[in-house]
């Protein structure tokens, strides 16, 4: 899947989406933050506009679409490009995984992977900004960001592949 992204002098930046059918979403970025949505029949096609979104309101789409309030399908690992090298990712703590019973400072996660944890979900409460004293527990999931490798370097912690 490509993301074509490209500038508009003057009114922000333009992103175009391969759906896979030939079409393509196309994302306008106003300066002022605004959105609008369009939909392309081909890569040389002509757009039609779908609807425009205040800034707050996008912001508000893309964290549902991201699956931040619901996630239809469990996944033991979800990643999201904040810029460029840059990653945020939602890792499970399985019922084998080492770090389990552990706080992040005694696992060292930062300390040995260079990846910070911003957040725990476990069941329907989410620990936000943890310490280094909060105790991982098997089913919780870790809200992290990091680079490539150091996020690499987090799974493996967590399967016991070190």
């Amino acid at each position: 899947m490509d993301v074509i992204e490209s500038d508009l002098p003057g009114v922000g930046k333009k992103h175009e989406v391969e759906l896979g059918d030939g079409r393509r979403l196309v994302v306008v970025t106003h300066n002022t933050g605004q959105r609008e949505l369009y939909v392309k029949a081909g890569e040389h096609a002509d757009s039609e506009k779908l609807f425009e979104l205040s800034d707050r309101l996008a912001r508000l789409v893309g964290t549902i679409l991201e699956g931040a309030y619901f996630q239809p399908v469990q996944s033991e690992h979800v990643e999201t490009v904040l810029s460029e090298g840059t990653l945020l990712e939602w890792y499970a703590v399985d019922d084998g995984s080492p770090v389990a019973g552990e706080t992040l400072g005694s696992a060292g996660i930062g300390r040995e992977t260079g990846a910070t944890v911003i957040a725990i979900q476990r069941e329907d409460e989410v620990l936000s900004s943890p310490s280094s004293d909060t105790e991982m527990k098997a089913g919780d999931t870790l809200v992290v960001v990091g680079d490539r490798e150091s996020c690499d370097a987090l799974e493996a912690m967590l399967s016991g592949g070190e």
